[in-house]
């Protein structure tokens, strides 16, 4: 039985062929059949120059975040020692850093912290090594939660649909900007006593959870429509008339033409996943001191901007450049993977 993914697999070797040969000329003859959809998405990928830019800065991104502890043995610095009261001279009287534009020097590459004097390089390096990796461990449980809720309740339909697509309805009601701030203190409280200091993998394994909770509908919603225009098509109902079974029919015949759609919104809740961290230390119920954060780095920026502006200028640019770099990589995969849905 050949499946719409396969089907495309052929029909784009051609047209791919057929715009790379120059004018007037031949195309070669070459069978398409034998090119896999991942060839060719890639193939399509890397003749998208936005794309493979986005890429670099996105892996660039995870790869320093990564290499933050690596990179503070070279450097010589960390995110939690006090240098602006430790060396005279790095501070004012009024706790400013005194060099320029936030004294930035060859020591502290990108300045250093007002009040407290630590190392912004440092802070922005473990902020974001935090933040990045808090939101891919939500992002991923997102995921598979809405795929599994999506395909099934479009497989199966009936009351399994119905029950599954209010229980979906019920949670998009909960307004979730309240909800994550309402939330994160009762759930560090069920587990740690008022006397108590919240551990730092406790904290963020309730940022997780509770980001977890309210982000899959969207996803799910989407798999379900794409479930339900497929589980019609004939490689389905062969796939049924063969014996399959529905875990076999779901994993074989209907995920395979569900993977556009679902990389495509990955990588595009990876991203808003990163701003809800950070939102959430920015207003005091995810991440604290001493954890290095980029939203608690925005909080700080925040209530020091007038005396030091310079403070927030390097936290700023990076999440600007991470959060639109993964939005392009993101239409990019979607193009790669569907060269008909242009921009």
């Amino acid at each position: 039985m050949t499946s719409p993914a396969q089907t495309e697999v052929a029909e784009a070797a051609v047209v791919l062929e057929a715009e790379s040969a120059p004018a007037g000329a031949t195309a070669p003859a070459k069978d398409p059949a034998g090119l896999s959809p991942g060839q060719l998405m890639w193939r399509r990928f890397k003749r998208d120059k936005t794309g493979v830019v986005s890429a670099f800065v996105v892996v660039f991104f995870f790869v320093i975040a990564l290499l933050a502890p690596v990179i503070s043995k070279l450097y010589g610095k960390d995110p939690y020692t006090l240098y602006g009261q430790e060396t005279v001279g790095l501070l004012d009287e009024f706790s400013i850093p005194t060099g320029v534009f936030g004294g930035v020097s060859g020591e502290h590459w990108f300045g250093i912290e007002p009040i407290l004097g630590r190392d912004v390089f440092m802070q922005l390096l473990y902020g974001m090594r935090t933040s990045i990796y808090t939101a891919l461990a939500a992002t991923l449980i997102m995921v598979v939660v809405g795929v599994v809720i999506g395909m099934v309740g479009g497989y199966y339909g009936g009351k399994v649909d119905y029950a599954l697509g209010r229980f979906t309805d019920f949670l998009l009601g909960f307004p979730s900007q309240l909800f994550f701030i309402a939330s994160m203190p009762v759930v560090t409280a069920a587990f740690v006593r008022p006397d108590e200091e919240t551990p730092t993998a406790l904290r963020a394994t309730a940022i997780v959870v509770v980001l977890s909770f309210l982000g899959w509908m969207g996803l799910s919603r989407l798999i379900r429509a794409a479930t339900l225009s497929l589980r019609e098509r004939e490689f389905v109902e062969a796939a049924k008339i063969a014996g399959a079974s529905p875990w076999r029919i779901i994993r074989k015949e209907l995920l395979p033409n569900l993977v556009t759609p679902i990389l495509v919104q990955a990588t595009l809740m990876l991203p808003a996943t990163i701003l809800s961290v950070a939102f959430l230390s920015y207003v005091g119920v995810g991440y604290v001191e001493p954890t290095p954060d980029w939203g608690r780095m925005f909080a700080i920026g925040g209530s020091i901007y007038e005396q030091d502006p310079a403070y927030m200028f390097f936290p700023g640019i990076a999440m600007v450049v991470f959060v639109v770099a993964f939005n392009l990589l993101g239409d990019s995969v979607r193009d790669a993977f569907d060269p008909k849905s242009g921009r």
